[in-house]
């Protein structure tokens, strides 16, 4: 697609996901460099944020938008609508039986196998 500059850009979805993003990062740092300066992995993830931020822009206008979870759970269940009388879980036909699942005899403790 081509450039739009009327395509809006989701400000808020972006930042809300840079923010989860900073917040599980920092708690992972802080649990592997107890030890260590943190100082330049904090700088590093508040720089993270405006390229995070200009990224999205840019692939706003280009077109791109991800689905949220609301609209592929929507989608999904309209697929399902769409084909009446499936369920989730296509029904197998039952296997022929053998003598591991018990369907060779009808006798119990018939025939040992010999040695």
């Amino acid at each position: 697609m081509a450039w739009d500059s009327s395509r809006p850009v989701p400000w808020q979805r972006l930042l809300r996901e840079w923010l989860i993003y900073v917040a599980v990062m920092a708690v992972v740092f802080l649990v592997f460099f107890r030890d260590d300066s943190l100082i330049g992995i904090f700088a590093g993830l508040l720089v993270s944020g405006p390229l995070y931020l200009l990224m999205g822009f840019v692939l706003a206008k280009f077109g791109y938008r991800r689905r949220s979870m609301r609209e592929a759970r929507a989608e999904i269940d309209a697929q399902r609508a769409a084909k009446p009388g499936t369920s989730a879980a296509p029904a197998r036909p039952r296997p022929a039986p053998t003598r591991r699942t018990g369907g060779g005899s009808s006798r119990p403790g018939g025939a040992r196998p010999r040695r």
